[in-house]
């Protein structure tokens, strides 16, 4: 008996240790894209340049993406050329300060570096990050017909990644 009890902290130390290499080849890019299908958050946000705020469902016709940064984010700066060409190519792109660390300066400074948005909204309280499900910056939503969430993006949309969203685009527009 007693060498049962010995080895059971063995034992309990070696599932312990499955289950964290377990843990660690897990996929972390992996987000499920729960609102996919879904209405678009009722969200009312604050324009950067000041005025009135903006209402998501009513600014956000089918086609319209909408970003979610922040001017500290290396990713995000990456992908500032392939929301760059989506604009170009005439979608309305939206882009949604993340509340995480914003700072006004810094983030008219990475704006000054290449605008893809054509509004740029602040989420002051982090309501709109949560109701979207946003779990890290960048994170980019196609809004489909309906004012429905038709596609997401959690990792930094590069050449490939914005060809595929410009078909959800396209895609969506055409309802």
């Amino acid at each position: 008996m007693r060498r049962w009890i010995a080895i059971l902290p063995l034992g309990l130390f070696g599932l312990l240790a499955v289950l964290f290499f377990a843990r660690v080849h897990h996929d972390p890019h992996y987000i499920p894209d729960a609102l996919v299908g879904k209405p678009l958050p009722n969200e009312t946000l604050p324009p950067m340049a000041g005025g009135e705020p903006a209402r998501l469902v009513a600014d956000a016709p089918p086609g319209t993406v909408v970003n979610f940064f922040a001017s500290w984010c290396v990713p995000c700066v990456q992908e500032q050329p392939a929301l760059m060409a989506l604009r170009a190519q005439g979608v309305k792109v939206i882009g949604v300060v993340s509340p995480w660390r914003y700072d006004a300066v810094a983030t008219q400074a990475f704006l000054g570096r290449g605008n893809p948005y054509s509004e740029v909204l602040l989420d002051p309280d982090g309501k709109a990050t949560l109701d979207f499900g946003v779990s890290g910056v960048p994170e980019t939503f196609v809004v489909g017909k309906d004012g429905r969430i038709a596609a997401k993006y959690a990792l930094p949309l590069d050449a490939q990644s914005a060809e595929d969203l410009s078909e959800k685009v396209d895609k969506a527009r055409r309802g």
